[in-house]
């Protein structure tokens, strides 16, 4: 028998097949949110059951099976992207303020990608950085033709600048028809993680002592010593308050200590952020906010209300 990397994973082997049935045009994000959703209608007695493996359940069963494998309508700005993390643009009232920004973050890449060597640990927090710039250049969006060239020059010198030119850390996913735009504007991180991330179960941190668990349960924290937690690229979400501060929302897909919430985040700004990617992405750094209260507490609210509404 193989073991089981989560209980929820033990409920998809017995029920992601019967939701695919009955929701044939569900992508596997959402048919994974349908199963997650029955898991945490079961009571104490019934997840504990589901740590025990089925006999005959082959080693390499879960990594292959449909529930990891089928393909989801959102993968192509997600899982099958090769860059370390996504910026997920929400607002798109200033044009102006978001080209400042992408022209930031594409001068933050060049810069980590060509310094020698890199300091980890500076304070990236962004209450301590200067306000929304004026002189900053506009930008086209991360990623898009800055200068022209004839036919000539850009044949004979294609293959040197594909040599020379950084592989950007950041995937900027800034939908430009209508739906994909509906879609992500003004969603919360816990939203977003649904969207772009894949859902899974583990056990909660455990209380320090003399700690009482939470009082109010609730999936993102803690309930029945499970944790709703989120597997994908790191989020980045430029959202309204990002076109006057310059900063996105640094979104968690776990709690790393009990009493923080998968989908906590905190502002950091564009400068920063490409220090922050790598380092989470190496393993050098965790969000858990220095052991403080320092997650954005309107947003966590946000996410633990998103969590109670049932998957339409």
């Amino acid at each position: 028998m193989s073991d089981i990397p989560s209980p929820f994973l033990r409920l998809c082997q017995d029920t992601y097949t019967l939701a695919k049935g009955a929701h044939s045009s569900d992508g596997r994000r959402r048919l994974r949110l349908r199963v997650v959703e029955l898991f945490w209608q079961m009571d104490k007695q019934q997840k504990q059951l589901l740590t025990v493996p089925e006999i005959g359940t082959p080693p390499d069963f879960w990594e292959n099976a449909v529930f990891s494998t089928d393909a989801d309508p959102w993968d192509a700005e997600s899982r099958d992207r090769h860059e370390l993390g996504i910026v997920v643009r929400t607002d798109y009232a200033d044009e102006d303020a978001w080209g400042r920004f992408c022209a930031r973050l594409r001068d933050a890449e060049l810069e980590f990608a060509t310094a020698p060597e890199f300091e980890v640990g500076g304070d990236s927090m962004a209450e301590d950085g200067p306000g929304p710039g004026t002189d900053q250049p506009t930008a086209q969006p991360h990623g898009a033709e800055t200068a022209t060239r004839d036919d000539e020059e850009e044949e004979e010198s294609s293959d040197d600048e594909d040599e020379d030119a950084p592989a950007p850390i950041f995937h900027i996913l800034n939908p430009a028809t209508p739906s994909p735009r509906a879609a992500l504007t003004g969603i919360s991180n816990l939203a977003a993680l649904r969207l772009l991330n894949d859902v899974d179960v583990r056990s909660a941190p455990k209380p320090p002592a003399g700690t009482k668990p939470v009082a109010s349960a609730n999936q993102l924290v803690d309930r029945d010593g499970w944790q709703e937690v989120y597997a994908g690229k790191q989020l980045w979400i430029y959202d309204t308050t990002s076109n006057t501060d310059g900063c996105v929302r640094v979104v968690s897909q776990s709690g790393e200590m009990y009493g923080t919430a998968a989908g906590d985040s905190w502002r950091a700004r564009a400068s920063h952020i490409c220090e922050l990617q790598v380092n989470m992405y190496t393993g050098a750094m965790k969000i858990d906010f220095g052991g403080l209260d320092r997650w954005d507490y309107s947003e966590r609210l946000r996410n633990l209300h998103d969590a109670t509404v049932p998957i339409s």
